[in-house]
């Protein structure tokens, strides 16, 4: 079964969690992306939420929030995107760039908008009571 490997930042707010909006889809996801070569979780987290939202994660505050599964959106049936999620601190002031076109802080009503790996581990934040 193909795997998608990603890295993702869960950041919470008055029980919100900070969501982006790709150029031309309808559908959230949780800020991060694709591993390369070589990368680290902590490497491919910096990178990818300085390219998307022009901040700096402050490696030492992240902790590792959970690794959560769930069919690709998008793809073939049976591609499954494996993604690791840390919560982290940053320094900056959040603004979409690269691919991105929309930054919301979203809770659980706003689940049926997400990927479906997003709504895996929208429901996960909803049980340990950080997402309202």
């Amino acid at each position: 079964m193909p795997e998608i490997d990603k890295v993702a930042w869960i950041r919470v707010q008055d029980g919100r969690v900070l969501s982006t909006r790709s150029r031309g889809k309808d559908v959230w996801y949780l800020p991060g992306g694709k591993r390369e070569a070589g990368e680290s979780d902590l490497d491919t987290l910096a990178r990818e939420i300085a390219e998307e939202l022009g901040v700096a994660v402050d490696r030492e505050s992240a902790v590792h929030v959970g690794t959560f599964t769930a069919q690709a959106h998008g793809h073939a049936a049976g591609t499954v995107v494996r993604m690791t999620c840390y919560a982290a601190d940053y320094q900056g002031e959040l603004r979409p760039e690269s691919e991105i076109e929309e930054l919301a802080w979203l809770d659980h009503a706003d689940r049926p908008r997400v990927s479906p790996v997003d709504q895996v581990i929208f429901d996960h934040l909803r049980a340990e009571g950080t997402l309202r």
